[in-house]
């Protein structure tokens, strides 16, 4: 793959309320909501993730929905930031987290097999290869499958990919592929998000489909579904749901704006700001490996 156009600017200090990471393409801000594409090639199937949380750690970094050209910042509580806890025996999040560009799961539809509606966010991704990846970093990926979360009744798909250039890509093709190379991981990834809201005082989340992980042609078909549901959006057919459509790219749009990009601010990054040392604290689930 040839060198990435993309490149970050960071705002302010990890860990605070300031903190904005912006991406740019070729030096100029777009929105990694709305501007980046959804394919990098689509004739291999070879997709953009926007990573939002690296693997390991804890901080809940996402894509601002409400702010223009949708900065990833970490998300908030009563005016407090939030942290996911380290449930034994998984540290932080357990894989790169983040979620695809130019995809929405569109609250005005119920999915007719898990019969919820969609959460209003882009797709969720789950990148299980063994790189640690950065904040705000564009990564191209295959896709291998879907799990379906249902989160306070709506559909969260978490679609499960791998890093093209991760040195198992070749052998990773189905999900079958990744029980295979990878034993263990799917069940791993169904505990996790199964438990981490435990330490919070939240009961277990639960999925659809007995919590099993789709196939390929599955999880296709949920990204389709969602790229055409972000077309609506983006297009101003569907009530946007507060969500900043600004762009800077998609000129045939109502939300296009070349000068949207002179809005953002400069690049003022700071070294992270310390974490509370309850942050660090391990939370052990009973029952949670046995599933």
């Amino acid at each position: 793959m040839s060198s990435s156009p993309y490149s970050i600017r960071q705002i302010g200090a990890a860990n605070t309320l300031d903190y904005k990471v912006y991406i740019e393409e070729n030096g100029k801000p777009v929105s990694p909501f709305h501007d980046i594409p959804l394919y990098a090639d689509e004739s291999k199937k070879i997709l953009n993730m926007i990573v939002e949380i690296p693997r390991w750690t804890n901080a809940k970094m996402e894509i601002s929905k409400e702010q223009k050209l949708n900065p990833i910042i970490q998300d908030t509580k009563k005016g407090k930031l939030r942290f996911v806890r380290n449930c034994f025996p998984h540290h932080g999040y357990i894989h790169n987290y983040g979620a695809f560009p130019q995809t929405w799961e569109d609250p005005n539809s119920v999915h007719p097999e898990t019969k919820a509606k969609g959460d209003n966010d882009p797709l969720d991704v789950c990148e299980i290869g063994e790189t640690v990846g950065y904040t705000g970093q564009v990564k191209q990926v295959k896709v291998l499958g879907v799990m379906a979360l249902l989160d306070e009744g709506e559909t969260d798909w978490k679609v499960i990919v791998i890093d093209v250039n991760d040195p198992l890509a070749p052998k990773l093709n189905d999900v079958e592929d990744v029980e295979r190379h990878l034993p263990g991981l799917l069940r791993a990834t169904n505990e996790w998000f199964r438990i981490y809201k435990f330490p919070d005082g939240k009961p277990e989340n639960q999925f659809a489909f007995s919590g099993e992980c789709k196939n390929k042609k599955y999880a296709e078909e949920v990204i389709a579904e969602c790229r055409e549901a972000w077309e609506n959006l983006i297009a101003g057919k569907v009530d946007s749901k507060g969500i900043d459509l600004s762009n800077t790219t998609l000129q045939n749009t109502p939300s296009y704006s070349s000068a949207v990009a002179n809005e953002i601010p400069k690049a003022s990054p700071l070294p992270p700001a310390p974490i509370d040392k309850s942050i660090d604290k391990w939370f052990f689930i009973s029952g949670a490996a046995t599933a």
